[in-house]
């Protein structure tokens, strides 16, 4: 086209393939302004790289060019999924697949887009008709007996990105080499086929149905079974602020408190309904803290709530805050959490089944969540398994113990993520919202609250005290400079042997697959070299470890000192 290049041929090259495939207009002129006006560094950014599809499948600003999530990225993504689901598991096309999305800019027309390229393929798609929740998409799944499903959501993320979520058949998130045969089958099938584009085919096609009234359905009465004491519920005096955080949560919670039978809660109206612009937080992460939870707490205070519950945008993380008699709002971290459900789920569990053997009973946690899961296992006699960060990992763990016989009864991670038994196996802030309202329903009965049921928990099994937190970097290069400089800090190849004055007894780094605490110096975790992770355990008992985020540009630390276990 004349007039559009930039005095590079391969780079212009590029210009040309984007306009010529691109049908979206919008994406189109701005890509060919950007020619126009010869920026032609921002041309390389965009245009010379592409998103990797990892386990966590896509999640990037949206704009124009293959470095973003816009309309033609989705197709060629699509296009791959498609095409690699056909080959793995050809009973796809009697099984289907799931797509969900959540109230982002984009969300829905990327759904549908996704499930045209299905449809064209001959494969049969579950589509939700209207926002949902994450976990919904992960039931879903296995409700239907689907061969995979996606939901389109960036999570918590800023307003600029969204991204592309992948499940497997068994309703986990995929993980290697799925992802990498996917992220291959994407760059095999990046030309978008001219049928992609025409979305029209989900309004009038056989092949697609809308899950919404049978999925809903079957999930509520599924976390029914969590529910240990509906008979009573209604009649407790505790009521909850509930805020969505400009997400998906409030109707879907707002059943769950039904199926529950508990009083419902107290609605953030500024924050119930879906709104892509999140126009009332900084950041739509109610891990945040008392900034994201702002117009939740002054509701509190006017109607004079002790509780405030709260879910990020796609309802899959459960943040919770309890006024303190001092007139303060405690906002419990994940990991105080963690020990508050996973006692709960333990308790109540062991009162309705008394005999079955601890050793069929399992928890799950992230190896850099509080190990206060474990401690409670050795103390009660179940047992407990550590995987590697992010619930496809504790998911994938679940799964693989329900098919050998066993009962999980909980998994969690300190991003205030919880999976309350495996009707989803993924974390699920739906059905922990009730959970969490129902144990605070049966201590408020008896006078006592949240925070005094944590420290009674910490008298049972030990102060496990935790500060988890991250630094801002964009520049990876940076980033791959700090950890090699840990890798050698006490000379060439050697950790260090100190942190101040306190001595380290091991270090495990799972990038480069070392850990010194193994007579074979193997980490028993599976090994990354794609992410950064190094954890040091100190002789006094304090665990650190500091690793990359895989969706956000975050070098994140998590450290937690606790009892030993052999001394209790």
């Amino acid at each position: 086209m004349a007039g559009i290049g930039t005095g590079d041929s391969e780079l212009d090259a590029l210009v040309q393939q984007w306009l010529e495939w691109d049908k979206n207009d919008f994406t189109r002129q701005e890509i060919m302004s950007l020619a126009q006006a010869k920026k032609s560094q921002e041309l390389e950014k965009r245009l010379e790289t592409r998103m990797e599809f990892g386990t966590a499948g896509l999640r990037a600003r949206m704009g124009a060019g293959n470095s973003m999530m816009n309309d033609m990225t989705i197709v060629q993504t699509a296009q791959g999924l498609v095409q690699y689901v056909l080959k793995a598991n050809p009973a796809v096309k009697q099984k289907g697949i799931v797509f969900g999305y959540d109230g982002r800019h984009r969300s829905d027309k990327w759904a549908k887009i996704s499930a045209t390229v299905c449809i064209n393929n001959g494969i049969p798609v579950y589509l939700f008709t209207r926002t949902c929740p994450t976990p919904y998409v992960a039931f879903s799944i296995r409700h239907f007996g689907a061969a995979c499903g996606v939901m389109v959501t960036a999570s918590h993320n800023p307003k600029e990105d969204n991204g592309y979520k992948v499940y497997w058949e068994n309703g986990a998130q995929i993980v290697s080499p799925i992802d990498k045969g996917i992220a291959q089958s994407i760059l095999d099938n990046l030309e978008p086929q001219r049928a992609s584009w025409d979305t029209s085919v989900v309004v009038n096609s056989q092949l697609c149905k809308d899950p919404y009234d049978e999925a809903h359905k079957a999930y509520l009465a599924a976390v029914t079974s969590l529910c240990y004491h509906r008979d009573t519920n209604n009649s407790s005096k505790l009521r909850v602020v509930y805020t969505a955080m400009h997400g998906v949560g409030y109707p879907y919670v707002l059943e769950s408190f039904r199926a529950f039978n508990l009083n419902m809660p107290i609605p953030v109206k500024e924050q119930i309904e879906p709104d892509p612009e999140f126009p009332t937080v900084t950041y739509p992460n109610p891990e945040e803290g008392k900034g994201a939870l702002k117009l939740a707490i002054k509701k509190a205070n006017d109607t004079g709530c002790p509780i405030i519950v709260a879910n990020d945008p796609d309802a899959d993380r459960l943040a919770v805050a309890e006024k303190l008699p001092s007139g303060e709002w405690k906002i419990f971290s994940g990991n105080e959490l963690g020990a508050l459900l996973g006692n709960w789920m333990w308790v109540s569990y062991r009162k309705q089944n008394p005999t079955v053997p601890g050793g069929d009973i399992y928890m799950i946690a992230s190896t850099v969540s509080s190990k206060i899961l474990n401690t409670m296992a050795s103390y009660e006699g179940f047992k407990f398994e550590e995987t590697l960060t992010g619930f496809k990992w504790m998911a994938n763990k679940a799964d693989e113990l329900q098919k050998q016989g066993k009962t999980v009864l909980f998994a969690f991670e300190e991003a205030i993520g919880f999976m309350c038994g495996t009707n989803v196996l993924d974390k699920d802030g739906v059905s922990a919202a009730a959970i969490i309202t129902e144990y605070a329903s049966q201590l408020y009965a008896r006078n006592s609250t949240l925070e005094k049921e944590l420290e009674t928990i910490y008298g049972r099994y030990g102060y496990h005290l935790s500060s988890n937190s991250y630094f801002i970097c964009h520049d990876s290069a940076t980033i791959a400079r700090m950890f090699e400089e840990l890798r050698n800090m006490g000379g060439r190849g050697k950790y260090p042997e100190f942190c101040g004055p306190y001595k380290i007894s091991s270090v495990r780094d799972l990038t480069t697959g070392y850990d010194s605490s193994q007579p074979d110096k193997k980490p028993l975790l599976p090994v990354s070299k794609s992410s950064q992770m190094i954890t040091f355990t100190f002789e006094n008992g304090c665990v650190a470890t500091l690793r990359t985020s895989g969706t956000e540009p975050k070098i994140k630390y998590y450290t937690e000192h606790r009892p030993d276990p052999s001394k209790g």
